[in-house]
C-alpha cells in the first residue's frame, strides 16, 4: 500500500481502477504491465509504427510536390527507421522483458539512440538526432492518442491519473465512467478544480509525482475529502473506507432534507444563498439542491470547451438555457474571464511571462472588443427573456469600469436600431477580487449596482501566491488576516451606499469560512451546488451576533494559522458533525 498527499479540491470519495493519461510533450515514466497485457502492448506498438509510417508515406508525397526529391528525402529517412527491424525488435523486447508500458519502450528506445548519435564526433551523426526525436514523438503521439482515446471504451469505473489536466478534458469526461481523478500539478482554485466540483467529481492535485507510481488497472481509493490518494489499498483499508463511504452517505441524506427549508440564521436574518455554475445544466442540481437563484455564471467555459471562438448565437443559446431553466430567479453573468489561461496564451504570438499580472479578464475583453461587444449584444438579448445582471471580472480602476459600461450602453443603442429587445435596466456590477478595488470600494460604490468578492483571486493577489501553484498551496489561505480586512472594508463601503454585495469565492463554500463571511457582514453566498445543503445546515445553526463575535476575534489574531486553527474549532462547537471524521 502506498499513501500520497495531495491538495483536495473536490469532495467525496471514491475506490476504483487506475486509468493513466499520458501526455507526449514531457518525459515518459516508467510503469510496468501485467504479464497477461504484453501482447496487448506489442499489439499497440504495431499499429503506432503503422499508423506512422502511413502518415510519414503521405508527408513525403507531399513535401516531394512541394520541395522536391531531395528534401523530401528526408522523410524516407524517416521512413527506413521505422522499418528497421534492428531498431524495433529491441522495443518488443524491452516490453516482454522488462514489463513495461509500449510509451516507456519507445521512449527509452529512441532516446538511447539519440544520446548515441550525440556522442558521435562526426555530424553525419550528430545532425540526425533531430530525426530521432522526431520520429520518437510521432510514435507516442500515436501511442497516447490510442490510450486516450480508450476512455470511450472504458468496461469498468477508472480513477484517472494524469500530469495535469484542462478545464476541457475534466469537462469532457463521461460522468458513467471517470469517477475520480489526481494529478501531479495544479491548485485549489485552477478551473480544473472548478471544473471538478461543479460536475461532482472528487479530484486530488498537486501530488508531486504521482504519475511515477500509477500503473493502468491498479486498485486506488481517492479521498478528495482529505487530499489522499491510496494505491494498492490492504483490505482492512479497504474496509475502512467502505464505512467512510457509507457514514458519508448517511449524512448526505440528512443535508437533503434541509433543501426546502429557509436559509436563516437562528435569529431570523436571511442568508441567500446561490449557485456558481459552469454550464446551463448545473442549474436543475443547484435548485434543487436548494439554491435560490444563480450567483456566477462563468462564461469563460463556452471558450475553453470549444475548439472555435463563440458566435453571438451559441452564447445566447446558452443564456437562453440559463434563463429558461432558472424560470424567473436573476441569473448573474460574469463577462469571459480569459487570459491567464492556456487557450488565450496558445493564441498569443509571444506568450506573457506572467499571464495572471497580464492582459486578462475585463484588460482582454477591453482589447478584444469584436469578442466582448459580440457577448454583450448575446447578454442583452438574454435579458429580454428573464432577469439577467451582468459583471466584470478583475476590475482595477474605474476608468475600466466605465469603459465597461459605455460598451453596454453602446450596445443597447445598435439593439434598438435593429429593433431587437433587452432590458434597458439590467443590473452591472462588478467582481472584487484584487487589493486595489477593495481599497476603493467606496469609489467604485458611486457608479456600481453590485458587487461580488471573488476570494480566489483576492487571495492569489493579497498574498503573492499563485492559486495554481502546488509548491506554494500551503500559502494560499483565505483565514490570511489582511484578506479578511480587505473583505470588511468592502462591505462597510457597500453598505454606505446601499450597494448589494455578496461572495462568490471558493472560501465562500467552506463552512468555517462562511461564519467569518458572515461575520463581516454578508448576506449573500454563492458556492457550488455541493455546497448549499452543508451552507445551510449551518446558517440555521448558528445566530447573527455569534457569527459577528467570531469575526471580530478572527480580526485580532495574528496570521492565517491562528485564524484557521480558530475558525475550525468554532465550526466544531456550532455543528459538530461539519468537521470531518475521524482519519481513516
Amino acid at each position: 500500500m502506498e499513501i500520497i498527499q495531495g491538495i483536495p479540491v473536490s469532495p467525496g470519495v471514491v475506490i476504483g481502477r487506475v486509468f493513466t493519461l499520458d501526455d507526449n510533450r514531457r518525459r515518459i515514466v516508467r510503469r510496468h504491465i501485467p504479464a497477461d497485457t504484453v501482447d496487448e502492448q506489442i499489439t499497440r506498438l504495431n499499429d503506432a509504427l503503422k499508423a506512422s509510417l502511413e502518415e510519414l508515406g503521405e508527408v513525403f508525397t507531399q513535401a516531394e510536390q512541394e520541395m522536391g526529391t531531395e528534401t523530401a528525402n528526408i522523410f524516407r529517412f524517416h521512413i527506413g527507421m521505422l522499418a528497421d527491424n534492428t531498431l524495433i525488435e529491441p522495443i518488443r523486447n524491452m516490453i516482454r522483458d522488462q514489463l513495461v508500458t509500449t510509451e516507456f519502450a519507445v521512449y527509452r528506445t529512441f532516446s538511447n539512440l539519440a544520446g548515441q548519435f550525440a556522442a558521435k564526433k562526426d555530424s553525419v551523426f550528430t545532425t540526425k538526432v533531430n530525426d530521432i526525436h522526431d520520429l520518437s514523438a510521432r510514435v507516442l503521439h500515436h501511442l497516447i492518442g490510442s490510450h486516450a482515446s480508450r476512455l470511450n471504451e472504458l468496461d469498468h469505473e477508472a480513477v484517472i491519473i494524469a500530469n495535469d489536466l484542462t478545464p476541457s478534458q475534466t469537462a469532457g469526461f463521461n460522468r458513467d465512467q471517470v469517477i475520480a481523478f489526481a494529478t501531479d500539478l495544479g491548485g485549489q482554485t485552477s478551473h480544473t478544480a472548478i471544473v471538478a466540483r461543479a460536475l461532482g467529481i472528487p479530484a486530488v492535485v498537486g501530488c508531486g509525482r504521482i504519475t511515477d507510481h500509477a500503473t493502468d488497472n491498479q486498485a486506488v481509493i481517492v479521498d478528495g475529502d482529505r487530499g489522499l490518494v491510496i494505491f494498492d489499498p490492504t483490505e482492512e483499508k479497504l474496509d475502512e473506507y467502505q464505512a467512510y463511504i457509507e457514514q458519508s452517505h448517511l449524512v448526505q441524506i440528512s443535508l437533503d432534507e434541509l433543501k426546502n427549508l429557509p436559509s436563516q440564521t437562528r435569529d431570523g436574518v436571511d442568508i441567500t444563498l446561490t449557485g456558481n455554475i459552469e454550464f446551463p445544466e448545473e442549474i436543475s442540481t443547484v435548485l434543487s439542491s436548494g439554491g435560490q437563484s444563480v450567483g456566477l455564471y462563468r462564461t469563460e467555459f463556452l471558450f475553453l470547451t470549444s475548439t472555435h471562438e463563440p458566435t453571438e448565437e451559441e452564447h445566447f443559446q446558452a443564456y437562453q438555457k440559463c434563463v429558461e431553466l432558472l424560470n424567473g430567479k436573476p441569473l448573474t453573468i460574469r463577462t469571459v474571464d480569459l487570459g491567464a489561461d492556456k487557450y488565450t496564451q496558445s493564441q498569443f504570438e509571444t506568450p506573457e511571462r506572467n499571464p495572471f499580472l497580464g492582459l486578462r479578464s475585463i484588460r482582454y475583453c477591453l482589447r478584444s472588443l469584436p469578442m466582448f461587444k459580440t457577448q454583450l449584444r448575446a447578454i442583452l438579448r438574454a435579458s429580454a427573456l428573464g432577469p439577467i445582471r451582468v459583471m466584470f471580472p478583475l476590475v482595477t480602476n474605474p476608468s475600466e469600469f466605465r469603459h465597461a459600461r459605455m460598451l453596454i450602453r453602446d450596445t443597447m443603442e445598435d439593439l434598438a436600431e435593429e429593433g431587437i429587445a433587452f432590458d434597458p435596466d439590467i443590473k452591472v456590477g462588478m467582481m472584487i477580487e484584487v487589493p486595489a478595488a477593495a481599497l476603493m470600494a467606496s469609489t467604485f460604490a458611486r457608479e456600481v449596482d453590485f458587487f461580488s468578492i471573488g476570494t480566489n483571486d483576492l487571495v492569489q493577489y493579497t498574498l503573492a501566491v499563485d492559486r495554481t501553484n502546488e509548491r506554494v498551496a500551503h500559502l494560499f489561505n483565505f483565514a490570511h488576516p489582511a484578506v479578511a480586512k480587505l473583505v470588511r472594508e468592502v462591505v462597510r463601503a457597500a453598505r454606505r451606499r446601499d450597494v448589494p454585495v455578496s461572495c462568490c469565492g471558493e472560501a465562500a463554500g467552506e463552512p468555517e469560512y462562511a461564519l467569518l463571511l458572515i461575520g463581516l457582514g454578508l448576506r449573500t453566498l454563492s458556492v457550488t451546488a455541493s455546497s448549499i445543503p452543508r451552507l445551510k445546515r449551518l446558517i440555521r445553526s448558528v445566530t447573527i451576533t455569534q457569527c459577528e463575535r467570531i469575526a471580530k476575534k478572527a480580526l485580532t489574531l495574528e496570521s492565517d494559522v491562528q485564524v484557521s486553527v480558530y475558525l475550525r474549532d468554532q465550526l466544531r462547537k456550532v455543528v459538530p458533525e461539519s468537521t470531518d471524521a475521524a482519519a481513516v
